[in-house]
Formats: structure tokens, C-alpha cells, sequence
């Protein structure tokens, strides 16, 4: 069974390019605009394996997010990777304060989103 991935940012060119990266590389993908729209995909019975999800977005922080979905026990387990432009020291300490599994910098490659996805699902 393919694995899951569940892309959370609020530019539809960002969503595009991920998912098209992810799709190529053999992985079924679903997207969110926002962590509210998110809350479908990752409460329901067919959770995604791994969460990418933009720091930057409208309602609620995609770090604030990430922190609350690894302190409630229904999405725990679910690996998340920060997606942002901000400094690879700012987003290790992101990754830090939310408990998140690993940060992926804007902009990315293919190569790049695909090779750290791959790295999250198998940890």
C-alpha cells in the first residue's frame, strides 16, 4: 500500500510542486490550505503516514500546529516535517519546540522533498 502524505500550506504553488514531486516518486498525496482543513485528513480513520506542513499560515502556525497534534494521542505518531524559508538555525529550533521530526527548506527541488520524506518514514 502507498504511503500517505498530507501537504498543509496556503500557497496553491507550493501544493502544486510537492505534490507533484511526491506523486512521481509513488506516494498518494492530499493537501490542505489550512490546519482546520487539515483536521479531515488527519482525524479520520485513513490518517496520513507523514505530515509536510508550512510554518507561515493563515489561523494557526504550522509550529503551533505541529505541537498540538504531537500532544494529542489520536496524531502523536504521525511524522511531521516544517516546510518554510526561514534559516536552518530558526527551523531547528522550530523543529525543537514542536516536536516535529524534521524541517524542509523553501525553495526545494523534487529531489530534495522526496529524499526527506523518504528519511521521515523510515525513521
Amino acid at each position: 500500500m502507498r504511503e500517505k502524505i498530507l501537504i498543509i500550506d496556503d500557497s496553491e504553488l507550493v501544493l502544486a510542486m510537492a505534490k507533484d514531486a511526491l506523486d512521481q516518486a509513488g506516494y498518494q498525496v492530499v493537501t490542505a490550505t489550512n490546519g482546520i482543513e487539515a483536521n479531515r485528513f488527519i482525524f479520520s480513520k485513513d490518517k496520513p503516514d507523514l505530515i509536510i506542513m508550512d510554518i507561515m499560515m493563515p489561523m494557526l502556525d504550522g509550529n503551533k500546529k505541529a505541537k498540538l497534534l504531537k500532544e494529542n494521542e489520536v496524531s502523536r505518531d504521525i511524522p511531521i516535517l516544517l516546510l518554510s524559508s526561514k534559516s536552518e538555525g530558526e527551523m531547528r529550533q522550530l523543529v525543537d519546540e514542536a516536536k516535529a521530526n524534521g524541517y524542509i527548506l523553501k525553495p526545494f527541488t523534487p529531489g530534495q522533498i522526496t529524499d526527506a520524506v523518504r528519511a521521515a518514514l523510515a525513521r
